[in-house]
């Protein structure tokens, strides 16, 4: 015998949590090699029982810690020393999950065998075992026993004899036949299969390690099932099999894609395709790839056929097709990775899943619900909840999301859809119903709009059952520390208290229980009580009256005082004492009186008091503390006046700030009409922004505030009802609570079976403590005349969707994560049976009628209030009339011409009358407004097709055809052939005239584009007016609409932020990789895309503000919130993901661009105006075409044929290619140039394929989508249908083949069909135009003001510029540079950015410009500044000189020089690191280091 302590014994082991506490009880008495030194025993002893889970997390440790890569398996033998507390009734209570954590790792049929029995001890020393009577009962009873008696006799060191019987089974003659059918099919696969003897084997060896003694069974023979080892490489069916599509056909069973783990030869699988793929290779043949899911596991296939047998394959292997796939398992040489190659053969099946249907007679209602949007917690779109629960023919569904209501939008859309089919089926059966009659007709079902809210209970006073009690009356302060939470099952060990009178202690009692029930070890480990410490005390029996008799006529004072007195009211109500107490908390008046206070806890507030606490946890210590803190407390409250406990309870209301930190539950609440959801909305509201704190916290007396129109109901385990019945709390807590409710609410067993294996929840130990939970709260419903409801708290909807939500609870590190509830949603006969226990009656009362009741009391509603509701501004028609004649006179004279008069009326008539002149006043308010204050606004999307946008001052796009205009004489020509010869293209590409009748130049104007590119031929198309302000006036602009609408009508537009793919790929990948588990690629795809689209936070649009009309309620159309629930903002946005409302609210977008920042810089630089540069200029165009302009070669950048680099829209290398590609010519070629870039699949596979080709040119290929509009009327097709094709195909939707034939039908070439049909989107011709302007004028100062430019451009466009890297000289720029090019593809993002920046910087170089030196006194933070003909770079420039850094040293600067690098960096908080960088930089000059004067300077002083 060693007896050694274990770190004695393991040196150095690392362990943590509560296996370190646990091991310091711990003593090794012994150490076992076995001969052929293939297992380690050690033998371990303890004061305390250690969970079984801690023993094998202890055996797995030691392995890997000293024994890593070693086939020595590691085996801990223990052996616990109890106190005499334990019986083996109360070792049973605790222990009884490590049980069966042990049999389930030894034995599932034992684990199911000892979990199903029943368990009573007549005697203190004999167990009745009682078993369901069923085969494995027999055939593995005697092993079961031997197991218990060596855990409970020689493990646990308790006397005990266990007598066994059998009980019938609680089960259908169904399950009966399928338990035999079961015990069969075992003893198959063991007799017939290899897996069996393996089975067996382990098992075999886990009986030896176990010490018991089994009969050993006979082995059957082994055999394999051997698979064809044929290959196919020809045609693509060779069987006259109608369901074979490739290949031979087979027969052969499949297997689970799981148990594929190598390459094994030929398998035979079959699954769904989740994915396809195929690449062309040479000699006419392609790979044709798929991932192929059987939801065990997924595996790629890979089939080579020629090109000529894709078209007929491709549909067959589409995404969602099901195939049985006979081939040979191979690591693939490409994607090193298990694929299924050399397929035999592969034929379609039907869908072998087996769907769950509802097929009772009547359905049940779901009514609490989660999806993707409810805190990272729920992976269910709303939409499939929605569409599963109509197919399953149940008339209702719930959504109720954690605090919030963002998927109440996308419920809508499905219920709308489920609505609309209905229709039409409808219609079909009724064809002589009117619209009228129709539009009355809806689907039998709805869906109920709620949410599991975050309770706060405010309407609990600090005291309780005051009776106006004086505060210098006598108090009882006490304290008592107990063997856990419960007063139900726990048991008081200590009991504290303190007298105070008139502010004085006078008086002490203080004593230990005897609980009868052994301590647990972490209460031991809490406050230093042990068993041996309560043994020869009292019993509470005793203990308590004389407690009584020295509370008698005190009012009671406890810290979290409601855990207090449940213990003392229950162990009254247990000994028939009758009393009524008033009692007061000192955590509540914690709240009300330090409010500064995150936490409240004892030790918290004393230090926040100053009192002193010794031996925390100590009753006696804890109530001498807490009598200190009171006796304080009510000085501090006679200070406010407060002399009685009825005030107290009256001025002691809660704060906002109060109910932020106090305790939640959770409540749901359904909105049962318009006015309920309204009100819903209010609390959402309201809770995020006011009272917001990790999460939205509901104070009841703000749902009591709302309350109309909702109904509350008491949610699951986390309810404060369910908490209550918990810990045991008083009745007439309980009557409170209940009565707070309309309908109560009880879940599966599964749902909270957590708490069995909780050890901290001492009031579960057993499903039947569950059970009985659940018996209570029905019993509470019929005694208080509240409906009970049987919920599923859906949170996947099939049981085999768990998986993504256990390893999205794993990524946010959930330490439970792999032991997920079954909390799918569950049909009806699934629910009956859960509640069986209830009796037939209750159950089908909770599961069928109550929730059929509460879904009867809602109608149905749609969350998204219907119509528009634009904001009005008062004869906003009559003044854009005004302004846009008076603007056109101003351009076009008194007269105005034909085409300008009739462009103006038919666009001003469909505006107006469509309602939408409000918007442009608004656009031309904002943007007046910003020109006012010096800073051009650019116009984006199509708004520049409206000449009405133009004359508003709106845009300065002009889209009447190219015209020339006198300015002087208003001579205009809009007709002359020569004019005609640029219709379609830019008036700026003209050639220059004067005019014929005052010789003064004439303007070229005009972009030729239709206003029905904008609003649609009947003008009634929704208009959106974005802007480009400048980035540092857009926050102005922002403010600017409150000034427009007033205070509180504005808000920011409200983003979703959700799991990307990326994201997702990375919880998966990390999931698997921290368990030892290898999956294949294919199958961590499929994974992630279960785990992508569930939200993770809130944001704004970029520019986006939603509009209020005055007299409106923001509530009635969605709620409000800070972004991403940031507290410190004043920013407010949407609830709801702004295009879910963008059709009832104006939205405006305001959105910040660079382009006009950089416009204003170059004008206050230049003293020129951006406004005054010709659209023609040549020496501009030239920079398309070479680098001629700006006075260098090729050479000297690096070998970029352009002078284009730096210039939006035209620099980046993509766009560079494309120009020269394409050689553009003119301003037109410029703007359809952009407008191939900006859009998706238009160039790359398109129009650069077709230019290549010869079959168009940069003039007649789709460049934008006005093309396809103009280009199909041109081609005769109607006009309005050529709109419709325009929008279907600009926005990915390609072409119906009613289209394409009418198409063809008008001789539309088959390259502009196939054109069309590649495009996944595209740029409007006005926004391009409005880009490529900005552009031009950028290019001209580039030009002809290259300092301003290249200072504009690396103060406002360069994103990672370097002072060290680029300023020290050209020849380090070009050393750098070469190095990055060197290495150019494992460059980080912001090596890229630098080396984008750096091209630039080479580019000032090669123009023979130079960079000033930095002075600190003259530099500016953030701006580069032309001085003496160079440029001196901005601060921020200096690498680890920040934003606010850079700042700092400015403002240092202005109060004086500085003495030394000491003293700068004393006065800017500057780092020394970058101080010494700009030292070597040589930005200090010969500033000394310090202030201090050597005796040597003294001495030249002198």
């Amino acid at each position: 015998m060693m007896n050694k302590d274990f770190m004695a014994v393991f040196p150095g082991f690392l362990v943590t949590g509560e296996l370190e506490e646990l091991l310091g009880t711990v003593q090794v008495v012994k150490v076992g090699l076995t001969k052929d030194k293939s297992l380690l025993r050690v033998y371990l002893e303890s004061s305390q029982w250690i969970h079984k889970k801690h023993i094998f997390a202890l055996e797995r440790e030691i392995k890997s810690q000293f024994f890593q890569g070693t086939p020595l398996e590691i085996k801990i033998i223990e052996k616990f020393h109890l106190s005499k507390q334990y019986t083996p009734k109360n070792l049973l209570k605790v222990y009884r999950d490590s049980i069966l954590t042990e049999l389930r790792e030894y034995s599932i049929f034992l684990c199911n065998l000892f979990q199903t029995a029943t368990i009573e001890f007549p005697e203190s020393d004999v167990m009745s075992l009682s078993l369901i009577d069923s085969v494995i009962a027999h055939e593995r009873e005697e092993e079961l026993l031997q197991i218990l008696e060596k855990v409970f006799c020689e493990r646990c060191g308790l006397d005990l004899k266990i007598h066994t019987n059998y009980k019938k089974p609680e089960m259908s003659g169904a399950r009966k036949k399928s338990e035999l059918r079961l015990v069969q099919q075992v003893k198959n696969v063991v007799a017939h299969t290899q897996v069996g003897e393996e089975i067996e084997t382990a098992h075999e060896k886990k009986t030896s390690d176990m010490g018991v003694k089994v009969k050993k069974k006979t082995k059957g023979s082994g055999q394999y099932l051997k698979a064809h080892s044929g290959q196919y490489s020809g045609r693509v069916n060779r069987s006259s099999n109608p369901d074979m599509i490739y290949g031979r056909d087979f027969d052969e069973d499949s297997v689970d894609i799981i148990s594929i783990e190598d390459e094994i030869g030929d398998v035979v699988i079959r699954g769904k395709v989740q994915a396809f793929d195929m690449r062309e290779i040479r000699n006419e043949r392609t790979i044709l790839i798929f991932q192929v899911t059987d939801f065990t596991d997924t595996i790629t296939v890979k089939i080579f056929v020629k090109n000529d047998q894709v078209p007929d394959l491709k549909p067959e292997l589409a995404e969602g097709s099901f195939l049985k796939i006979k081939g040979k398992t191979a690591i693939d040489t490409f994607d090193r990775d298990l694929t299924i190659s050399s397929v035999w053969g592969i034929k379609r099946i039907r869908d072998f899943r087996q769907g769950r249907s509802d097929h009772a007679a009547v359905k049940r209602v779901e009514l609490h619900c989660h999806t993707k949007m409810s805190d990272m917690d729920g992976i269910t779109d709303a939409a499939v909840l929605v569409k599963r629960a109509y197919e399953w023919g149940q008339p209702a569904i719930a959504i109720t999301d954690h605090g919030v209501v963002q998927s109440f939008p996308e419920a809508n859309h499905a219920m709308e859809a489920i609505d609309a089919d209905y229709r039409k089926k409808y219609q079909k059966e009724h064809p002589d119903a009117s619209k009228e009659e129709l539009k009355k007709v809806s689907a039998p079902f709805k869906v109920i709009y709620g949410m599991e809210a975050y309770l706060v209970d405010d309407q609990k006073g600090i005291v309780a059952n005051s009776k106006g009690q004086s505060l210098d009356q006598s108090y009882v302060v006490f304290d008592l520390e107990t063997t856990g939470f419960s007063p139900v099952v726990d048991r008081i060990i200590e009991i504290g208290a303190v007298r105070v009178e008139k502010g004085q202690i006078t008086d002490r009692f203080s004593t230990f229980v005897n609980p009868q029930i052994p301590i647990p070890f972490k209460i031991e480990n809490l406050t230093g009580i042990s068993d041996d410490m309560v043994m020869s005390a009292p019993f509470i029996e005793d203990v308590l009256s004389d407690f009584l008799e020295f509370c008698e006529g005190s009012v009671l004072v406890a810290h979290n005082a409601g855990f207090d007195m449940s213990f003392i009211e229950q162990n009254c109500e247990r000994q028939g004492m009758k009393r009524e107490f008033t009692s007061a908390d000192t955590v509540a008046m914690a709240r009300f009186l330090l409010p500064g206070l995150n936490r409240f806890k004892l030790d918290t507030v004393a230090k926040a008091l100053g009192v002193s606490l010794d031996n925390h946890h100590r009753a006696v210590d804890d109530a001498a503390c807490t009598a200190e803190i009171f006796v304080r407390f009510v000085k501090m409250l006679k200070d406010r006046g407060i002399e009685d406990l009825d005030v107290l309870n009256e001025k002691g209301s809660f704060s906002e700030d109060t109910i932020r930190k106090m305790p939640t539950y959770h409540a749901i609440i359904l909105a049962t009409g318009e006015t309920g959801r309204v009100n819903l909305y209010r609390l959402v509201s309201e809770t995020h922004l006011n009272y917001y704190n990790r999460r939205p916290r509901l104070a009841k007396s703000l749902y009591m505030k709302y309350h109309e129109g909702l109904l509350i109901g008491s949610a699951c385990e986390a309810g404060e009802l369910y908490q209550a019945l918990l810990r045991g709390a008083p009745k007439q807590e309980i009557t409170r609570l209940v009565e707070f409710y309309d309908y109560l609410e009880i879940q599966p067993i599964g749902n909270n079976a957590f708490m069995i294996r909780k050890e901290d929840v001492s009031a579960v130990n057993s499903e039947e403590d569950l059970k009985e939970i659940n018996r209570e709260i029905v019993k509470l419903g019929e005694k208080f005349q509240k409906p009970v409801v049987a919920t599923c708290d859906v949170h996947f909807i099939d049981p085999a969707d768990e998986v993504y939500r256990r390893i999205i609870m794993a990524g946010k590190g959930f330490d439970d994560a792999d032991n997920q509830a079954p909390l799918y949603l569950r049909t009806t006969d699934e629910m009956l049976e859960e509640f069986a226990y209830l009796g037939s009656k209750k159950a089908e009362e909770v599961v069928i009628t109550n929730p059929r009741k509460i879904a009867d009391m809602v109608d149905k509603i749609s969350p998204i209030r219907a119509g528009k509701f634009p904001p009005v501004i008062e004869n906003s028609d009559t003044d854009l009339r005004d302004i846009c004649y008076n603007r056109a006179h101003e351009i076009y004279g008194e007269e105005l011409p034909e085409i300008v008069k009739t462009r103006l009326e038919k666009e001003l008539n469909s505006i107006i009358s469509n309602g939408y002149a409000v918007m442009y006043i608004i656009a031309q308010k904002l943007v007046w407004k910003s020109n006012e204050d010096g800073y051009l606004v650019g116009s984006r999307g199509s708004v520049g097709s409206s000449f009405v946008a133009t004359m508003a001052g709106i845009t300065e796009v002009n889209p009447l055809s190219p015209h020339y205009l006198c300015e002087e004489c208003k001579y205009v020509d809009f007709d002359s052939d020569e004019v005609k010869a640029y219709a379609g293209r830019s008036g700026c590409d003209m050639p220059d005239k004067t005019c014929p009748n005052c010789g003064a130049p004439l303007k070229k104007l005009g972009f030729d584009i239709p206003f029905e590119t904008f609003l649609g031929f009947k003008g009634n198309k929704e208009p959106d007016i974005d802007l480009n302000f400048s980035g540092e006036y857009q926050s102005k602009a922002h403010k600017y609409t409150e000034v427009i609408f007033g205070a509180g009508q504005t808000f920011r537009a409200g983003t979703i932020g959700t799991l990307a793919e990326k994201t997702a790929f990375g919880y998966v990948k990390n999931y698997y990789e921290e368990r030892g588990i290898h999956k294949r690629n294919c199958e961590i795809d499929r994974v992630v895309k279960g785990c992508t689209g569930i939200r993770r936070t809130t944001g704004q649009h970029p520019g986006g503000i939603i509009v209020l009309p005055f007299g409106e309620d923001i509530n009635s159309f969605t709620p409000v919130q800070h972004p991403a629930n940031d507290n410190h903002t004043d920013i407010v946005t949407t609830h709801f993901d702004y295009h879910s409302i963008d059709s009832n609210l104006l939205k405006l977008d305001i959105l910040g661009h660079d382009d006009p920042t950089m416009i204003r810089m170059l004008e206050d630089l230049t003293g020129f105006d951006a406004q005054q540069v010709p659209l023609d200029e040549p020496h501009v165009m030239s920079l398309f075409e070479s680098t001629k302009a700006l006075d260098i070669t090729p050479d000297a950048i690096g070998g970029c044929p352009l002078g284009c680099l730096g210039i939006p829209e035209f620099g980046t290398d993509f766009v560079i290619q494309m120009l020269l590609d394409t050689k553009p010519k003119s301003f037109s070629d410029l703007i359809r140039i952009s407008g191939l870039s900006h859009g998706t699949d238009v160039w790359l596979g398109n129009a650069q394929t077709l230019i290549e080709e010869g079959k168009a040119t940069i003039s007649t290929s789709i460049c934008t989508r006005d093309d396809i509009m103009i280009y199909l009327i041109g081609k005769g097709l109607d006009s309005e249908e050529s709109f419709t094709i325009m929008e279907s195909v600009r926005k990915g939707k390609g072409l119906k083949p009613e289209w394409e034939k009418e198409m063809k039908e008008h001789d539309v070439p088959d390259w502009y069909i196939w054109s069309c049909k590649k495009i996944k989107y595209m740029f409007p011709k006005a926004h391009a135009a409005a880009y490529v302007m900005m552009a031009y004028r950028i290019a001209y100062y580039k030009i002809f003001y290259p300092l301003a430019y290249y200072a504009a451009y690396f103060s406002i466009r360069a994103s990672a510029f370097s002072y060290e890297l680029m300023c020290m000289g050209q020849d380090r720029l070009e050393y750098y540079m070469h190095d990055y090019e060197k290495r150019k593809d494992t460059l980080s993002k912001k090596e890229q950015d630098t080396y984008k920046d750096m091209k630039i910087v080479q580019e000032m170089y090669a123009r023979g410009f130079e960079f000033e030196k930095v002075d600190l006194y003259t530099a500016q933070a953030h701006r580069f500044q032309i001085v003496n003909d160079k440029l001196m770079p901005a601060l921020d420039t200096i690498d680890g000189l920040g934003d606010k850094a850079a700042d700092a040293v400015v403002l240092a600067a202005r109060d004086g020089a500085f003495l030394s690098k000491d003293d700068f960096r004393n006065r800017t908080k500057v780092s020394k690191t970058v101080v010494d960088l700009m030292d070597d930089m040589g930005i200090f000059g010969d500033l000394p280091q310090s202030n201090q004067i050597s005796l040597f300077d003294f001495a030249k002083i002198s």
